[in-house]
């Protein structure tokens, strides 16, 4: 007989733990922020211009400007989750609502929604998030709303898809020949049994933001001065990239693992939530 806690062990998998993991140090960190910093990011000392690493002052040294890396990186972390949060929610909130109606009416007007989604689809989130920038002005505000617009799509087709599929259970056919209103299956039937799939969405969504994100602020169409931002620290660090190299690879390696936190966390969820996947382990 299979040792318990190896079938646990398993059914878990590597993918959620390490994405867990990474997810958690990240929020951590940001929840640090909010309490502790080694120094104020935004202060700008001309005297300690470009400490190396391991400065008794500073831990991770300081950048041309003289601000600590570490308070920085600190407080990017909560720009970044923000962000993540606020977009990842605007889109989740519009695509589902969206993918679930276009599973459940008609033909056509389901097949209208989608193609609307598509040509929304066709522009990239960081095209997009430019285009905002420019009409409306850089600002955190801006580049949530435009990631968040930039990713309806992709949870508008997984919702529809997963709708398309309950919408054939026995269940949901006994409902609507009870007379169950739409909103009422959608609510009671649909939604519960697609939830799974809409936060292993959100998980992988959250990845792309964090991109976004840090891509526009690199641009300067994101979080503007002086709000710390891994991106613009990316940014600032251009010049310097071969006499202080540590100043784009520290928020370079925050952002790359971060992204890579949420891409493991989506995949272990999927792997874990996914009814056929369990079914082929």
């Amino acid at each position: 007989m299979a040792d318990p806690g190896t079938t646990v062990r398993q059914r878990i998998g590597p993918n959620l733990i390490i994405g867990a993991a990474l997810v958690g140090l990240v929020v951590i960190i940001a929840l640090i922020s909010f309490v502790w910093t080694p120094h104020d990011p935004t202060f700008v000392d001309g005297s300690a211009r470009l400490r190396p690493l391991f400065d008794p002052s500073y831990l991770l040294g300081t950048d041309k400007f003289g601000r600590d890396l570490v308070s920085q990186l600190l407080v990017g972390a909560r720009t970044t989750l923000f962000v993540g949060i606020v977009a990842v929610g605007i889109s989740a909130l519009i695509g589902t609502p969206l993918g679930i109606a276009a599973g459940m009416t008609d033909r056509w007007p389901g097949e209208l929604v989608m193609r609307v989604n598509d040509v929304i689809f066709a522009f990239p989130a960081l095209l997009l998030a430019i285009m905002f920038g420019a009409v409306f002005g850089a600002s955190t505000l801006t580049a949530m709303i435009a990631i968040g617009i930039a990713t309806v799509p992709a949870f508008a087709r997984v919702a529809r898809g997963q709708t398309l599929q309950v919408m054939r259970t026995e269940y949901v056919l006994a409902a609507r020949a009870a007379g169950r209103r739409r909103p009422a299956i959608a609510l009671r039937h649909v939604l519960p049994n697609i939830a799974s799939m809409i936060i292993v969405q959100a998980s992988v969504s959250f990845a792309i933001a964090i991109l976004a994100e840090a891509a526009l602020s690199f641009l300067g169409f994101g979080t503007p001065p002086p709000t710390p931002s891994w991106g613009r620290m990316l940014a600032e660090s251009q010049e310097l990239l071969f006499s202080a190299p540590r100043l784009a690879l520290i928020p370079g390696l925050a952002i790359a693992l971060a992204v890579l936190g949420f891409n493991l966390l989506g995949d272990g969820l999927r792997d874990r939530l996914d009814p056929r996947l369990r079914e082929l382990r």
